[in-house]
């Protein structure tokens, strides 16, 4: 490739991203220019608004073509897959707070209405597992495709007749999974589900030891903590939440002679 047309195919790029910023190449007709812009930014904010249906309609078109073609300008996506653009546009929500004016819960909206579309793409494999263990002597599993998700927004109650200025005192928790069906499902959460959920995600031990700890946290009698949280593990698996238990849990331990190796 010549370096002139390197040159005459970056000015090009650059023009198609942010026509008002940089002007195109010399000696190209502006109505072959319309068609590209018109093209190229049309298929990104379609994209988009099948995926965001709740904040397209909450910012209203002016807005969102605006957001759309702030991100589209500016973004410097990490995948070239039409289906992970979703997760680009939330990372650019993420990174510029305060994108829209008067919508300080934009970034986390869109992540809530992105987490139903990524658990339906979500191709994880479970880890091994047992699923019939015991769920208070074994580590139970929480299922790749199961999310427990905190945000400062009450994000399922935001439209276009319901839109915050000052965020809760109390965070918005949730359980998004994918259920046995295939169809995503969201729950709203108490702290102690979420805390114990999150847990599950986090460290890999007994059912019963992230239970204690739980009580240790609260201030709470242990042992009516370990009831609740069982009937509560019992359900998630019965819902495909919890996969069961690590077929690796607990660890073998090493034998005498080992040991006094």
């Amino acid at each position: 490739m010549s370096e002139r047309l390197r040159r005459q195919q970056f000015a090009l790029t650059r023009h198609l991203r942010d026509p008002e910023r940089y002007p195109p190449p010399p000696g190209i007709e502006e109505r072959r220019l319309r068609i590209y812009r018109e093209l190229l930014i049309g298929s990104v904010e379609g994209l988009l608004a099948g995926g965001f249906p709740v904040l397209r309609e909450t910012l209203g078109d002016a807005q969102w073509r605006a957001l759309v073609r702030r991100f589209y300008a500016a973004h410097r996506c990490a995948t070239p897959l039409f289906p992970q653009v979703g997760g680009e546009f939330v990372a650019f929500l993420q990174s510029r707070r305060g994108a829209v004016r008067g919508a300080p819960w934009l970034a986390e909206l869109a992540h809530y209405e992105w987490a139903e579309a990524a658990l339906l793409a979500c191709d994880d494999a479970a880890p091994a597992h047992r699923s019939d263990g015991d769920l208070l002597a074994g580590a139970p599993l929480l299922a790749p495709w199961a999310w427990p998700l905190a945000y400062r927004w009450p994000v399922q109650q935001i439209g276009p007749d319901f839109q915050p200025r000052r965020a809760p005192a109390a965070p918005t928790l949730l359980l998004v999974h994918r259920d046995r069906d295939g169809d995503v499902r969201f729950a709203q959460l108490a702290p102690l589900s979420y805390r114990l959920l999150d847990a599950l995600r986090q460290h890999r031990r007994s059912g019963a030891g992230h239970l204690r700890a739980l009580a240790a946290e609260a201030g709470a009698p242990a042992d009516a903590l370990l009831a609740e949280g069982r009937a509560a593990l019992e359900q998630w698996r019965e819902q495909g939440v919890v996969l069961g238990v690590a077929e690796d849990f607990p660890l073998p331990q090493p034998s005498a002679a080992r040991s006094r190796a």
